[in-house]
């Protein structure tokens, strides 16, 4: 799908939750559906404007989500939080550093940028390596908007459960994941937006994560022009979800492509 200059092409290279959809030994007629919709690797997006590719958040099924999406080229991370299934491809990012001679450029907020120097440590080691080993240059962020070629990043805190994680605006755009409330001062990032993601786990309760219920009244208050949920795990069919949410109001889905203003 090709863009103007003046577009943002977000790809959502995966819509599920952290143990992914089908979940390993579910029986259940999400996990068994024949609907390709229903498959759903964990979540990530991915940014092409201007002929750079950014990504945010590295999942451990990051190798199978930049094959699928045909990724070429990959010029910055923006990782969003700490946990497994949002850093855990950053290994994986190695083909890049073959292909373009360079490091890559991660950004993210010191707590984050301290789990990846203690997870990844083989790649931040002061020693000589015997194999290769990921590129990264991490790159602290905090609540104050930051520029990732060309385009103005801005950190929306978010609370997911008792952590603290960040969303990012865009343009007219917004990405929040794994989140189960937004304070505030958050919303008022939110507004005048042409697309809105946000976390929709399920219909019943979560201490981390926000209820579909929950997800359609922070539309209903912040009123994008499209709003599509994402996080999303197995209690959800999406064609039935679907068919009973707002025109406006979509469930994302593995390899759904949208433009947007920059």
């Amino acid at each position: 799908m090709q863009y103007g200059r003046d577009s943002i092409s977000i790809t959502v290279l995966g819509s599920g939750t952290s143990v992914g959809v089908p979940t390993i030994g579910c029986r259940c007629p999400v996990c068994t559906s024949t609907d390709p919709r229903d498959n759903r690797l964990r979540p990530s997006v991915l940014l092409r404007y201007g002929g750079h590719n950014v990504l945010i958040d590295a999942t451990p099924d990051f190798r199978t989500q930049a094959l699928r999406a045909r990724m070429e080229r990959l010029d910055a991370i923006l990782l969003t939080h700490a946990h497994a299934d949002h850093i855990l491809g950053l290994d994986d990012v190695r083909p890049f550093n073959y292909r373009q001679s360079a490091a890559l450029p991660v950004y993210a907020s010191d707590p984050t940028i301290a789990v990846i120097h203690r997870v990844f440590e083989y790649v931040f080691a002061d020693r000589a390596h015997e194999s290769s080993v990921p590129r990264l240059e991490t790159r602290a962020i905090d609540g104050r908007p930051f520029e990732v070629l060309g385009i103005e990043f801005t950190p929306v805190p978010l609370k997911h459960g008792s952590g603290d994680v960040y969303g990012f605006r865009f343009g007219r755009a917004a990405y929040l994941t794994d989140h189960s409330h937004i304070p505030a001062a958050s919303m008022k990032l939110l507004r005048d937006l042409d697309v809105l993601f946000l976390d929709a786990l399920r219909h019943k309760p979560h201490p981390t994560h926000t209820t579909l219920a929950r997800a359609l009244e922070y539309v209903e208050e912040l009123r994008p022009a499209r709003a599509f949920f994402t996080h999303i795990c197995h209690d959800l069919p999406h064609e039935a979800t679907e068919l009973a949410l707002p025109g406006d109001v979509h469930l994302a889905y593995d390899g759904l492509e949208i433009e947007v203003k920059r």
